[in-house]
């Protein structure tokens, strides 16, 4: 009997030793994953760069994200891909231009002669997109999952239907999702989102998208995430409570309200002040909400170990869908090819490093390459092709990043925005707009944004920077508008009329009825005074 213990000893001890050597590795292995960087990446929808505190708003408090800002890397600089939203969020995903990945628009717009069903008589027939974000591009979120990330979105997708849903490119959870790009049944319960089950009658669908966040770093605290959290929010229709708006109405009151709330642009009229009491508490509630999240991440012993990512898909609404906001003294907001429609709030906040303001200009395709780098996760050159790596600049070292950046929207936008091409190099900024092949140009950073066109004293730079688009534009194969055949010149002439003798008068109108002391939208405020189950 002492033999056979001897023997099973014998064959035992190594086999301990195999087991001990491979487990010790594979703790080992855990170990190292989970001393990677977790990374929360905040999207907001259509939030101007001037609607913070931190970017120098009075009007709306935002005091969670003007505390973020003094913990991280500011950048002064930072733009979107785009002037509208899914094609931004497109080139967030892939670090890719909008011409290259071909999501030129925002899904669901019409093109081509389709394009004539909205009565704006164009002379143009804006060009066909695509309409699903690309399965053979790796996106940031497939990048993460494959080296071992858990991945997570909460909010607006729109990048589009069934089958490129966010759990169809690479996140593993996905709450609230789909192919809308605004908050289907408005920002209280009961909202009609297939993705996100209402809980209670009233509640908030900003603050449930933050809770779902937190939620989930509480849950998986203990392994290494990817955390995207995508705001419907301040997208329209926008929407608060009436405690809310009673605090902003009165606080407009107090500062003294302009006489006149909008001038006109081109097309549409632009919003010049801040002063919107329905918008600034649905400003106010999205700054709640990431302070929810932050919350989470310092409840759980992660702020430490997260990189934490801040900016919006496109400018602020400055005229079209709700005339929310002014992004002045940025010229233009959504939609539109100025600064007021491609420039955001762009933070990152990284453990271990301080805050600083770099005046560096920065896009949102340097997104994802900038956040693999980061978390010592292999770059792929190849899929974000348009974007670099920003971790040199972040960690303080004095490079010059000399690159064109580069725009491309062959379409009309709701706001008044036209189609037209951007390069942005060295400090200048050249505009080619396609309907009738004029050009502007503009010195950046300058104090009157886009308001100075400086193309006939510098025709040097203009045909070089025109050369350089187009060489572009050709080698990415960019889409391009046709003239439009049926173009009325007259009709478009009356429709502009119209907008100034009808619609300008009754924005301003609509502007003080908001204001008004009796102002009620509805019965229940947007169902926000509904009773609770």
């Amino acid at each position: 009997m002492n033999n056979n213990i001897n023997i099973s000893m014998k064959y035992m001890v190594p086999f301990l030793l195999i087991f001990l050597l491979f487990g010790c590795n594979n703790k080992k292995d855990t170990q190292n994953i989970k001393k990677k960087p977790n990374v929360l990446f905040v999207l907001v929808d259509d939030l101007g760069y001037h609607d913070l505190g931190y970017t120098g708003s009075t009007f709306y408090e935002t005091p969670h994200i003007d505390k973020l800002s003094k913990k991280a890397i500011v950048f002064t600089q930072g733009y979107s891909a785009s002037r509208v939203c899914s094609p931004s969020r497109a080139s967030i995903m892939t670090g890719k231009f909008t011409a290259r990945h071909g999501i030129t628009d925002w899904i669901g717009a019409k093109t081509g002669k389709d394009w004539r069903k909205r009565k704006r008589y164009n002379k143009l027939l804006p060009a066909n997109y695509i309409k699903n974000l690309a399965h053979q591009d790796t996106t940031i979120a497939e990048a993460f999952k494959h080296a071992g990330y858990k991945t997570f979105f909460a909010g607006k997708w729109h990048l589009g239907h069934k089958g490129s849903y966010p759990e169809d490119h690479g996140f593993e959870i996905n709450k609230g999702g789909f192919h809308r790009g605004g908050p289907s049944g408005g920002y209280f319960a009961p909202w009609t989102n297939p993705k996100l089950k209402n809980k209670t009658k009233g509640e908030n669908l900003t603050l449930r998208l933050a809770q779902e966040t937190a939620h989930f770093i509480t849950t998986h605290k203990d392994s290494t995430f990817f955390a995207f959290l995508s705001f419907y929010a301040v997208h329209a229709p926008i929407q608060t409570t009436q405690k809310k708006w009673k605090k902003y109405r009165d606080k407009a009151e107090t500062i003294g309200l302009a006489k006149q709330g909008y001038i006109m642009e081109r097309i549409l009229p632009v919003r010049q002040v801040q002063d919107n009491p329905v918008y600034a508490g649905l400003v106010e509630s999205t700054d709640t909400a990431i302070g929810l999240v932050l919350k989470a991440l310092k409840d759980n012993g992660l702020d430490d170990n997260t990189i934490v990512v801040f900016t919006s898909d496109n400018g602020g609404v400055a005229s079209g869908d709700h005339y929310a906001t002014s992004n002045l003294p940025l010229r233009g907001g959504k939609g539109y090819q100025w600064e007021g429609g491609i420039k955001v709030p762009y933070l990152i906040k990284v453990p271990g490093l301080k805050n600083r303001v770099i005046d560096t200009p920065v896009i949102a395709t340097d997104f994802y390459p900038t956040l693999l780098d980061l978390t010592g996760v292999n770059l792929q050159p190849t899929q974000h092709i348009d974007g670099q790596s920003l971790k040199p600049l972040l960690q303080g070292e004095n490079i010059d990043i000399d690159r064109p950046l580069y725009w491309h929207y062959p379409h009309y936008g709701n706001q008044g925005g036209s189609p037209s091409s951007i390069i942005q190099y060295q400090g200048w900024k050249y505009i080619y707009y396609w309907e009738d092949a004029h050009a502007e140009l503009y010195k950046l950073p300058s104090t009157e944004q886009d308001s100075l066109n400086v193309i006939k004293s510098e025709p040097v730079v203009a045909k070089k920077l025109n050369k350089k688009l187009f060489n572009w534009l050709n080698k990415v194969n960019a889409k391009k508008t046709v003239l439009d055949p049926e173009f009325n010149a007259i009709k478009f002439k009356e429709r502009k009329q119209n907008i100034i003798n009808n619609k300008w008068p009754s924005l301003e109108a609509q502007r003080l009825k908001v204001l008004s002391k009796s102002y009620k939208p509805n019965a229940n405020w947007w169902k926000s005074e509904l009773i609770k189950d």
